[in-house]
């Protein structure tokens, strides 16, 4: 019985008698994904990083519980408080008390889990590393360490504190955020990680979950942290930040436009050529697609282009014409001759036409419909080189040329404030 088939699954579930059912929901082993189960080889901290109901909790009390079953004491239960800590850890549906049959369940006194066989658990909270001073642990489950207010300060105390047996370890679970001790704990040679999206454990989440929240948030950028449980990164020095990405709305664009940034070549090692398409959305704008393409022939992206004009019922073809001068537009003809193509050429370098498109977005004027995280990426990885990730910034480019034809060109009705 594996997580992996779950039709399979729930078939043989339904063949099963009630005491059988409940013999093998303890036998974590043939129900676990992976990724829910502790690594192979010579680790020193677990980091199982997941997103939302990935059956984190579930894969830490597991855990735990099978060092207790191997006497392995006491162990460090950490939260990001007390409250957290007994209210998801052990009292949760996921959490220690569930995971364990009657006759081996632990009991809580105060703040101390006692397991039949002696074994100890200690709760302790990381908004208060200081705590961690004085007592010693044999391993500990960490949870949500990307939520501790003061994480390296607590989690450098409980390293301190893991010096009994012949082999501490620990299990750091969490969804991630790109904050200095996940960045520490990925680049220690001694941290095994695994990761998990939400997806993947549906089989044991609320239908109602998954047609609301997964379906409403997955592939924005608060889907891909949130869900998906990928750490997002931001430049300091970054035109963009992902705080500035928020959700289109239902209204329908009064003009829209496909802009296109056409490489130099259309060869392999060629850059992409930029194609995103955007709309007018009151004195705002919302990003609809990016249809970007690599490798990029002359003839392949004209035709890319044209193909979302019609299929977004745009009003013009947007395109850069530095490289290829009147050549663009011919190509463009070539696919159909009726397209509306405005043809536009930077004077400018590409920080200094990327900025007042950034001030859109920190006012809150510019919107993204879900899906655009390579964009997105982009976008924020956009340094003061003009480069992104020591890449052309194609798709950026072509974002540029769009939102600054819909909102700051002559003639454009002037957006309040700019």
């Amino acid at each position: 019985m594996t997580s992996s088939s779950s039709a399979e699954s729930r078939a043989e579930v339904a063949a099963l008698s009630d005491e059988k059912v409940e013999t093998e929901y303890y036998k974590w082993k043939r129900w676990a994904h992976a990724a829910q189960l502790p690594p192979e080889g010579d680790w020193t901290t677990w980091l199982f990083m997941g997103g939302r109901g990935a059956g984190k909790t579930r894969a830490g009390a597991e855990w735990v519980r099978s060092l207790a079953a191997e006497r392995v004491s006491p162990i460090a239960l950490v939260g990001e408080t007390m409250t957290e800590a007994i209210a998801v850890m052990i009292r949760g549906e996921s959490g220690l008390f569930n995971v364990h049959p009657d006759d081996d369940r632990p009991v809580l006194k105060g703040t101390t889990l006692i397991w039949p066989n002696g074994v100890e658990g200690i709760v302790l909270s990381a908004s208060d590393p200081d705590r961690f001073r004085g007592p010693q642990f044999a391993a500990a489950w960490c949870d949500e360490v990307a939520k501790w207010p003061d994480a390296e300060a607590a989690w450098d105390m409980l390293q301190f504190a893991l010096r009994l047996g012949d082999r501490p370890r620990q299990l750091a679970t969490t969804t991630p955020k790109p904050t200095r001790l996940l960045k520490r704990l990925l680049a220690d040679p001694l941290t095994a990680v695994t990761r998990m999206k939400t997806a993947k454990n549906a089989m044991h989440l609320a239908p109602g979950f998954l047609e609301t929240v997964v379906g409403r948030y997955a592939g924005s950028v608060l889907g891909r942290q949130e869900l998906d449980g990928e750490m997002i990164e931001d430049l300091p020095d970054a035109l963009w930040q992902r705080t500035m990405f928020l959700p289109a709305g239902p209204e329908a664009p009064q003009r829209i436009v496909v802009a296109v940034d056409p490489p130099v070549t259309g060869t392999e090692k060629s850059d992409a050529c930029g194609i995103i398409v955007a709309g007018r959305v009151g004195d705002g704008a919302v990003v609809l697609e990016d249809r970007t393409l690599k490798p990029a022939s002359p003839l392949g992206w004209a035709k890319r282009a044209v193909a979302a004009f019609h299929a977004h019922q745009a009003d013009a073809i947007v395109v850069e014409v530095n490289q290829g001068g009147d050549l663009v537009q011919s190509v463009i003809a070539q696919v159909d001759a009726t397209v509306p193509v405005r043809p536009v050429r930077a004077s400018r370098g590409k920080w200094l036409r990327a900025e007042p498109v950034a001030a859109l977005y920190g006012r809150g004027l510019v919107r993204h419909v879900a899906g655009l995280g390579a964009l997105e990426d982009e976008m924020c990885g956009f340094g003061s080189d003009g480069r992104s990730g020591g890449h052309s910034p194609d798709r950026v480019d072509a974002l540029v040329w769009a939102l600054t034809e819909l909102l700051l060109s002559e003639g454009t009705p002037r957006v309040r404030g700019i």
